[in-house]
């Protein structure tokens, strides 16, 4: 059970939130998110690695520091969100468990902990799933954001035909690397202009100005490995209740955004105006204007999915649908979101 309310105050409500990994990229978002969305905190604290100690950030209005994570940080925090990388939080989540947080890990690093739960809301919402209720609590794992797209999509398309198959191909952006991701983009952009060395260290090959399957051998999580997680998350996600997808996963030159090509097979042909009022709702933004289609451009800091549809040229039953999100934005909104649905249906008070 948690304790609610500010020292002193235990029935006004508010929760202590924790971001670790502040300094991120997820880090800053699901600040952003915090912020927008008015979640019941009275303290939210930034806590992050020795490098990143010391600098100053804010939340809302107020100006705050990055401090380290230590036992000391972590004590009577009721939310703690793990907006870093896998490695930094296998070494730190079990300082939030000892201190009886909430655990919301963005990383994947929890996935395979005995107990821990995969969860996409929106495709809950989505299929009718009711999450479980427990009084113990178990760390939350947010699902890929590219398997919360596709699954969302796919189930509607499927209220108004039965799919017959699907094939994706998801382009990757910097981002999914953190800071260094971009980074490293972005000095090799410059240093390929300017006929200089191009630094490696973060993908292993050239990704400015290329498209491409691989990273270098070395690295890790390669898009492979990323892959097979996005089908792995899909599955458990949806519940095997749709359509698997043939995948392929690409390394774009982007900083932001994951864009999808999405051929669907259709059991019988659809009216695309239709297919387009089954897709379009919460979460989805059907557009219709060179103006409007998807990019990572248009779409950057937006919650809402960008989707263009369009028929195919030589089967009447083939769609296409052209797809942009917000990978970051996406993620952290997720993460608030079971946060939320935490609030609302854990116990709360004292313990006893």
């Amino acid at each position: 059970m948690k304790r609610t309310g500010k020292p002193g105050d235990p029935g006004s409500g508010l929760f202590r939130v924790t971001v670790v990994g502040a300094a991120s990229l997820k880090g800053k978002e699901v600040k952003d998110v915090l912020s927008e969305r008015s979640f019941p905190s009275d303290e939210v604290k930034l806590l992050d690695d020795e490098e990143s100690m010391g600098q100053l950030d804010s939340v809302g209005d107020e100006p705050a520091f990055i401090q380290q994570v230590t036992p000391e940080q972590m004590e009577g925090s009721d939310f703690t969100f793990f907006a870093t990388e896998e490695v930094f939080t296998t070494k730190t989540w079990r300082l939030a468990r000892e201190s009886g947080s909430e655990i919301i890990d963005m990383s994947y690093a929890l996935e395979s902990e005995t107990g821990a739960v995969l969860r996409a809301p929106m495709i809950e919402r989505e299929l009718g799933q009711i999450p479980k209720v427990e009084l113990k609590t178990a760390p939350v794992v947010v699902a890929h954001p590219a398997s919360a797209v596709l699954a969302l999509l796919i189930a509607r398309v499927q209220k108004v035909r039965q799919i017959r198959s699907v094939v994706a191909t998801v382009c990757e952006p910097a981002s999914e690397y953190g800071k260094r991701g971009m980074d490293e983009l972005h000095d090799q952009t410059v240093n390929l202009l300017s006929f200089q060395q191009m630094p490696m260290t973060v993908f292993g090959t050239q990704v400015a100005f290329n498209l491409g399957s691989g990273y270098g051998e070395d690295i890790k999580p390669s898009l492979r490995a990323t892959e097979l997680r996005i089908l792995s998350h899909y599955t458990r996600i949806t519940g095997n209740k749709l359509p698997l997808p043939s995948l392929m996963l690409l390394h774009a030159p982007v900083f932001h955004a994951h864009t999808f090509s999405i051929y669907i097979d259709l059991e019988s042909p659809v009216d695309q105006n239709e297919l387009q009022a089954a897709l379009s709702g919460e979460h989805v933004q059907i557009t219709h204007t060179l103006d409007e289609e998807p990019s990572n451009v248009n779409v950057a800091g937006a919650e809402e999915i960008l989707v263009s549809v369009r028929p195919d040229v030589q089967r009447e039953s083939g769609v296409w649908l052209w797809v942009a999100a917000d990978n970051l934005r996406l993620s952290a909104t997720m993460a608030v979101n079971c946060a939320e649905e935490m609030v609302a249906t854990r116990p709360r008070g004292q313990v006893q």
